[in-house]
């Protein structure tokens, strides 16, 4: 019998929000932070939306000298993290012994707009003007160093790269750090900063962001409906604390819920494309259920994927459908990228922290913009306006290009 683990405290750092309650309360209300982008001019991308953080400065949270030294994705590793831990109650704990602490952080692509500055420097001014920083901002595993450096965490800090997947991913395997008994505690999460001109034409050249809407911004994701035509990027970051059900008790921590299983799988099918049949992230499903002791039946709802991609959708329906059976027809299924967008390696982060928050209070989040049903998603995917419900367990699905899918799975915290 592996250990348990729970869930001792939350931060975040979102387009729909800056802290927990905002973050809940435009979610239960149905809110679009999607707008026109305004961190370079979209003139030239053929997309022109995004969810962004608006009004982020990090000398608001920093010195100059102190925020020119982390790439954006870092910044909000840092700030989302810190809020985790005073969430959790950690900031007072003085028993704790941080070398039985450790850091598994997701992120998609690091610092890209460091990593375009320098390459716009070496083109222009020859390789010796590249900025002394611009290696260590940009690669990926600076999030987890920087929020290590902060907290004075001195287990492993670590960083896991699944593309979309990388926050389940990496929040399944800070579940099994802690199951194994090489963490007492683990930040986990995922972070990313990628609304750069260089990332929104990228994503464009793959025809995978949406583009009829660029006038509509709040209309611009759509999940599951049938005029969706792309995925609107998003940004952020979203910092889980685990423990061990026996550390957090022994310290009297506030328990929000219990991380039951995860499970993570390959389409091995192709770079961008998921598997047809949506086989993959159907066994991700049935691995995070079993991992859990659970079975379908005690599922009661789904934070989709949901990328509004007309090619996700419908998969992703499939493999729902596949891994719940007929329970899958009495399961609420939605995806909150339609309010906040798809914030990449911090999606699966910051759509758990969606789930813990709708079993605490019984409340299915919408589908916002679901106008037209697409005849190959036939699932309840809570149109417009969330329910209340009761939700004893819920399943939060990532899926990356290169065919990673990742399933969480967390549930109503009971003795």
């Amino acid at each position: 019998m592996h250990k348990r683990v729970v869930v001792t405290g939350m931060g975040l750092i979102s387009p729909l929000g800056r802290d927990l309650d905002t973050f809940w309360d435009a979610i239960r209300q149905s809110k679009c932070a999607i707008d026109r982008i305004s961190l370079f001019d979209p003139e030239r991308t053929d997309a022109k939306v995004a969810a962004e953080i608006k009004g982020f400065n990090a000398e608001d949270h920093w010195e100059r000298r102190d925020a020119s030294r982390m790439a954006r994705f870092s910044q909000f590793a840092v700030l989302a993290s810190r809020s985790a831990w005073k969430h959790a109650g950690l900031d007072d704990f003085t028993e704790l012994d941080r070398h039985r602490v450790s850091t598994m952080i997701g992120n998609g692509i690091g610092g890209i707009e460091i990593d375009t500055m320098g390459q716009q420097k070496l083109f222009a001014k020859g390789p010796k003007r590249i900025p002394a920083m611009t290696i260590p901002k940009m690669i990926v595993n600076e999030g987890a160093g920087n929020v290590a450096m902060d907290l004075k965490i001195y287990g492993a800090a670590h960083t896991l790269v699944t593309a979309c997947a990388s926050g389940s991913d990496a929040i399944g395997h800070a579940l099994d750090m802690i199951r194994v008994g090489r963490a007492d505690v683990v930040l986990t999460g995922g972070t990313e900063a990628s609304i750069t001109e260089y990332a929104i034409g990228g994503f464009c050249s793959l025809k995978a962001l949406s583009t009829n809407f660029n006038d509509e911004p709040k209309r611009a994701s759509r999940p599951f409906d049938k005029d969706r035509d792309g995925f609107v990027m998003g940004e952020g970051a979203g910092m889980l604390i685990f423990e061990s059900l026996e550390h957090a008790q022994r310290r009297g921590a506030t328990i929000y819920a219990e991380v039951g299983g995860y499970g993570g799988t390959a389409d091995a099918f192709h770079l961008t494309a998921p598997d047809p049949e949506g086989d993959g992230a159907s066994r991700a499903i049935k691995l995070a259920i079993q991992d859990a002791g659970l079975k379908p039946e005690d599922i009661d709802y789904v934070n989709a994927h949901g990328t509004s991609t007309p090619v996700n959708d419908p998969t992703e329906t499939k493999a729902i459908k596949t891994a719940f059976g007929e329970h899958a027809y009495k399961l609420k299924v939605s995806s909150t990228k339609g309010m906040m967008g798809h914030c990449i390696g911090a999606a699966g982060a910051l759509e758990t922290i969606t789930c813990i928050h709708a079993i605490r209070d019984g409340f299915f989040p919408a589908t916002i913009n679901h106008d037209e049903p697409d005849p190959a998603c036939d699932l309840d995917y809570v149109p417009h306006v969330g329910q209340e419900g009761t939700i004893r367990a819920a399943v939060s699905t990532s899926l990356g290009f290169g065919g990673h899918n990742g399933a969480v799975l967390v549930k109503k915290f009971e003795e």
